[in-house]
Parts: C-alpha cells; structure tokens; sequence
C-alpha cells in the first residue's frame, strides 16, 4: 500500500504513514501484563508472556502479552505491519520464537508442533480465504480436516456431525469446493477446522474477500460458536469495527506490541481507535 493513499472520513483525511505514526505515539499507554490477565475476568485458558518472535532473523513481536478465557473472544487490530497475524502464527506454530512462553490451561505449548497444538492443546487455524481444495468435494474437504486423527471413519464421522450442524454445506456435500460463494467456502473452512473438535480457533481475516451478506453470516457462525459451543476465539480483523463489535476484548497492535486494550466496545468508543481506525 502506498505510503500516501488516504484514510478518508467525513471529518478527517489521514494517510497510512499519518496513521502509523499516530499509532506508535499510542504505544506509551501501552498496558501491563497484569491489566490484560484482569480484562480476562477469570482465570484465562490461552496466554502469551513476554514474547519474541518472528521469520528468520527478522523479529516482530517483542516481549508480547495476552491473555483471554475460555468461551471468549479476542479481536487484534492495528495498522499494516503491526504484527497481527503473526501472532496467530506464533501460537499456532509458525514462527520462529526467541523468547517468552504461550500457554494452554497453564501448560507450556510454546514448541509444540501445529500438529501437536491441534492434537494435544485443542487449537485449530483458520486460515484466511482460499485454503480449501477446489477440486474435492466439500464431504472431502471436511474430512481432510480430519487428518490427525487415528481411523479414516473417524474422520468420517466428525464430517457428517459438522454436515448436520451446517445444512447449507450439506445440501452441497457432493459439490465441488471450487464451485462453492465465498461465503460458503468460508463457511467451509471454519467447519474443516471443527472436525478436530478444539477449544481455541484462531481467525484470520473472517471477512476477506467477502461480499457484506456474506460478512454477516460468518459472524453469526462464529457467535454461534462462541455462544453456543463455548469456544474461544483469537482473531485479526481488517474490519475493525465490525470484530470489536463482535470481540469481549480488543488490542490494538503497533510494532509489534499491545498498544491499547479493553473490552471490545469501550475501544469502539476510544476517540483514538476510532479516529485512525475506524475512520471517524
């Protein structure tokens, strides 16, 4: 993106670099680690103390933090390059970390596998869209989500739960991926990452590429998810109005730390977020 396009509002016009240094002047409110554990409410399922990490040689998250509960939901917002989703890469198993620990339950993940965070900690990655496989059916695509597991029938079985749970797909089970709308391939792709059953679903950009019909029944998924099903959600959002309207917590993101944090609403209300990133 280039440095000068324009971040418009009624009110205000704010190029990308203007919004970047803004956010950075942000980061002198930058909250404790202790604040995010009290934001949690509880005592929380996921938490990153003190993180770095990054590719190569290259580091962009510096001693980060998070916490957030079982059964609720954490939006990360921020301008381009802040780390966002490389944080979801961390905790998945994407990155490589120099210091700090992720944890689930209390137990130290932080070198497990992908395989191993989706096995043994109940983590799961959605990745953001066009990650099915467009020439398997969607029965197929589901069942690869299956993969770890022991038996082919098991997966089997966990695909035609997820199909009764989801008629829109399986109307569609014979059909193949690539034929699908891109509200039904996201559709998909969130419900290949339940075949695992896991607790923690990472989000990457839910509303990509979606047309906004589309954008509204993900959400609905995920709430039912949330509210329902009782999972914890860690998600990037480029809508940022529209994930912290969803999210109990919201951080913004600068450089590779937490700027601001709290409930999701109140950073919809925050004069700063709302004027660098909600355009208004």
């Amino acid at each position: 993106m280039a440095g000068d396009e324009p971040i418009a509002s009624a009110d205000v016009v704010l190029s990308v670099d203007d919004v970047a240094r803004e956010a950075a002047s942000l980061a002198a409110q930058a909250p404790a680690p202790e604040a995010l554990t009290a934001l949690v409410g509880k005592e929380p399922l996921l938490t990153i103390e003190g993180l770095n990490a990054g590719y190569g040689k290259m580091e962009v998250l510096h001693r980060f933090d998070l916490a957030v509960g079982a059964g609720q939901s954490l939006c990360l917002i921020g301008p381009n390059g802040a780390g966002k989703s490389t944080v979801l890469h961390s905790i998945y198993g994407f990155t490589d970390i120099t210091d700090g620990a992720i944890r689930v339950r209390g137990v130290d993940v932080t070198r497990l596998s992908p395989n191993e965070k989706l096995r043994h900690a109940g983590v799961a990655y959605i990745l953001q869209d066009n990650s099915v496989f467009p020439d398997m059916t969607v029965e197929e695509n589901l069942i690869m989500g299956g993969y770890l597991m022991e038996r082919p029938a098991d997966a089997e079985a966990a695909a035609e739960r997820v199909l009764g749970k989801y008629p829109r797909l399986k109307e569609r089970r014979r059909q193949r991926a690539g034929v699908l709308s891109g509200g039904e391939r996201r559709l998909l792709e969130i419900s290949r990452a339940l075949i695992m059953e896991p607790d923690i679903l990472l989000v990457d950009e839910p509303s990509i590429g979606l047309e906004p019909r589309f954008i509204d029944m993900v959400f609905d998924i995920l709430d039912d998810l949330q509210s329902g099903e009782g999972k914890t959600i860690v998600m990037v959002e480029q809508n940022a109005k529209k994930g912290l309207e969803f999210a109990d917590i919201g951080y913004v993101l600068v450089s590779g730390q937490v700027a601001l944090a709290g409930r999701g609403r109140e950073l919809l209300d925050n004069p700063d977020v709302g004027r660098l990133f909600l355009g208004g």
